[in-house]
């Protein structure tokens, strides 16, 4: 626990926002999996004035959506009529992301920007241990967009996503899943 406290005294970055758009050449629909209640207005992002969340010292934040990539069978929704525009971003970009901070203190928030491509996209234990838990919230919470996916993929993938797992929390989380899909009767 002190390793998460002094994380919370020394912040490093205040109103952080993130705003990802996505290639609609690539990808036919997708959605931000948490974060509800965090979500801000498009035209809020670049003001300042209007407050986000803080990161602290030796913490991360991770962001992850549930995309349909174009010609999915997967695809829940239907084709807008007038959605479909032609690919202008550079060849092999899926989306664009944009951060915006502010430095402790500070009242003017800097910009930082990247595409995003198939080189750039995370494959690691973080990542996977992050889809695992998103998955278990989404068991709890509303399992409709899992299809077939239920507890076994998820405890399995949280459980060979454990990597150093210094503090154990990892292990606790899998255990938990575990408890959870026992108390499950659906």
């Amino acid at each position: 626990m002190n390793d998460q406290l002094t994380g919370a005294l020394f912040p490093i970055a205040n109103d952080v926002k993130i705003q990802v758009e996505f290639n609609p050449a690539k990808i036919s629909e997708y959605r931000l999996i948490g974060y509800e209640t965090r979500a801000l207005k498009r035209e809020d992002f670049n003001n300042d004035k209007v407050d986000a969340g803080d990161i602290g010292a030796g913490h991360q934040v991770t962001a992850l959506y549930e995309v349909t990539p174009v010609g999915s069978p997967a695809r829940l929704t239907s084709p807008l009529r007038y959605g479909n525009r032609q690919d202008t971003m550079t060849p092999g970009e899926i989306g664009f992301v944009a951060l915006r901070y502010k430095q402790p203190g500070s009242t003017q928030s800097q910009r930082v920007e990247t595409p995003i491509t198939q080189d750039n996209i995370g494959d690691d234990d973080d990542l996977r241990f992050a889809a695992a838990i998103a998955g278990f919230g989404q068991l709890l919470r509303d399992p409709r967009y899992l299809g077939n996916w239920g507890w076994n993929a998820a405890i399995d993938l949280a459980d060979n996503a454990r990597g150093a797992d210094q503090f154990g929390y990892r292990a606790a989380a899998v255990t938990l899943m575990r408890l959870a899909q026992s108390l499950n009767t659906k």
